[in-house]
């Protein structure tokens, strides 16, 4: 399994930003050959089950996910919000944490940290998935945090 993270500082509120992250079909427009769909009708929460589908036809695999915990920023508040998920796919497995809080000027801070391995390739990969992740969320979360 390797491990990444992507930190940024933005100008938006928490509620904004975490509203923003939290948008699990956003993912696939930001994300190149890949759409979300959501599987659990009603509001984000704990339980919460979706899958990134990336690729063409044959080439595609599924990243089915969980949202384990769900703890939304609190409004007035300085309490952090914070969103994990289970990745639990016969490719892709592992687990990801998203962290939004509050800056002591305005705007938020973010922090997506994930730990990911990817099915029959070898740990000596490891440091090319890093990079590679933090190049994709990084650009995924930018992305994100841009629409609005």
């Amino acid at each position: 399994m390797t491990l990444f993270r992507v930190e940024r500082t933005v100008s938006p509120a928490p509620d904004e930003v975490w509203r923003r992250l939290t948008d699990w079909p956003a993912h696939g427009r930001q994300v190149p050959l890949t759409r979300t769909r959501v599987l659990t009708p009603g509001p984000n929460r704990a339980g919460t089950r979706f899958t990134a589908r990336t690729g063409i036809g044959a080439l595609s695999f599924d990243d089915p996910m969980e949202v384990v915990v769900w703890e939304p920023p609190g409004a007035g508040s300085d309490r952090s919000g914070v969103c994990r998920l289970e990745k639990s796919g016969r490719v892709v497995r592992g687990w990801a944490l998203v962290e939004v809080t509050e800056m002591p000027d305005g705007g938020s801070r973010v922090v997506w940290t994930e730990e990911l391995s990817v099915r029959g390739l070898p740990r000596a990969f490891d440091p090319v998935l890093g990079w590679a992740g933090r190049a994709l969320f990084g650009r995924a979360v930018d992305g994100l945090l841009r629409e609005g």
